[in-house]
């Protein structure tokens, strides 16, 4: 296990990287602490598997480095960092048994053949795969050859970091959820460094403690999963975090008054005067209500999702989506929204500006 930083990272699949635009990772600096979860969270072509990629040794990055408990490894091979890797799909041994699979990479460090078979025991336990130990890896369901891809990692005691790359790709749906309780469960046992890439929210948030959110190969917030849900540094957090999404609706600035339209918005704590650019208000769907006064809109659509009812109104031209438990208004319906003061946000530029109360610093603190 080992303490990772990142320091002045940066990365470009181009010979001679000029602008900006050029690299596919812009300057990252970043601490994990030995034997923490985390998660690497973003969409298709944001960087994610590239920098798991240069983590592992896999790549080697344009600028800066990569050092574990303090020393630098950005030019050592996997093998030499002692890194675990866990694939989209699983790799292993078809031919061999589920034992041998396990058995595998402390064979090859030509480990005790009776501590081999402890390790193996062990992990084979904490995976739930006991009664598979004699069976053909050939035969085995998706999800089986999933957690003994996993397995092989998680039986070696010197690896510094267990990586997992989209692991739950191939997984049916409904074997998904047991999947993320598992590797939730081993990662309290074995209490290893794990980083987990993946484009869903969910795995992420389930998985980690600390989830990295990534765009267009920048780091936009790292944080809690509560952190990321209810204080969204940007404005693609909110958007990315939540089914659905915050709502992110522009709006002026006049002296210390925040408007859409004639309405004046109240929101959170206070802000800089002198925040200049594009200015945004930003509300997640759970913290808008009907009143009998407030932001004029019209009813479009009614969802009824079982949970509780989405409602997407209109605001002029942009959407904005109430989450409702009951008493649903008609599509059509001329209403007015209200937003909950303590948990609407303003952004500048899509970072935010808004700050909280002192009040809500003490509650925040306690």
């Amino acid at each position: 296990m080992a303490k990772i930083t990142l320091s002045n990272l940066r990365h470009s699949y181009l010979p001679t990287p000029k602008a900006r635009e050029d690299y596919a990772l812009q300057e990252i600096d970043l601490n994990w602490d030995d034997g923490g979860a985390y998660a690497l969270l973003g969409p298709s072509g944001c960087g994610k598997t590239t920098l798991l990629n240069i983590i592992s040794g896999l790549l080697t990055p344009s600028e800066g480095a990569i050092l574990f408990d303090g020393r630098d490894v950005t030019t050592l091979t996997p093998e030499q960092r002692n890194i675990a890797q866990v694939f989209q799909f699983p790799v292993i041994y078809d031919t061999m048994t589920v034992y041998d699979n396990l058995a595998f990479p402390l064979r090859n460090r030509k480990m005790p053949e009776a501590e081999v078979d402890r390790r193996v025991r062990e992990t084979a336990e904490m995976l739930e795969v006991t009664n598979l130990l004699n069976q053909r890896a050939s035969g085995l369901a998706p999800d089986n050859k999933q957690k003994i891809s996993m397995g092989r990692g998680l039986v070696r005691d010197d690896v510094n970091v267990v990586m997992f790359d989209e692991p739950l790709t191939v997984i049916d749906p409904h074997l998904k959820w047991k999947l993320r309780s598992k590797l939730k469960e081993l990662h309290q046992r074995v209490k290893a460094t794990m980083i987990y890439v993946t484009h869903d929210q969910t795995e992420a948030l389930t998985f980690a403690d600390q989830v990295v959110v990534m765009q267009l190969g920048e780091i936009v917030q790292i944080g809690t999963p509560v952190e990321l849900f209810e204080r969204p540094q940007h404005t693609f957090v909110g958007h990315f975090i939540g089914s659905p999404g915050m709502n992110v609706i522009p709006c002026e600035l006049r002296g210390k008054k925040i408007l859409m339209g004639d309405t004046e918005i109240p929101i959170e704590g206070s802000f800089t005067e002198e925040a200049e650019g594009q200015m945004e208000v930003g509300v997640r769907p759970e913290f808008v209500s009907f009143a009998n006064k407030g932001l004029p809109a019209v009813v479009r659509k009614v969802s009824d999702i079982g949970r509780h009812i989405v409602v997407e109104c209109r605001v002029g031209d942009v959407p904005v989506r109430a989450i409702i438990e009951k008493d649903a208004p008609d599509v059509g319906q001329n209403i007015h929204l209200k937003f909950e003061k303590q948990q609407t946000r303003l952004y500048c530029d899509s970072w935010l500006v808004s700050k909280p109360s002192s009040a809500a610093n003490r509650k925040m603190a306690s």
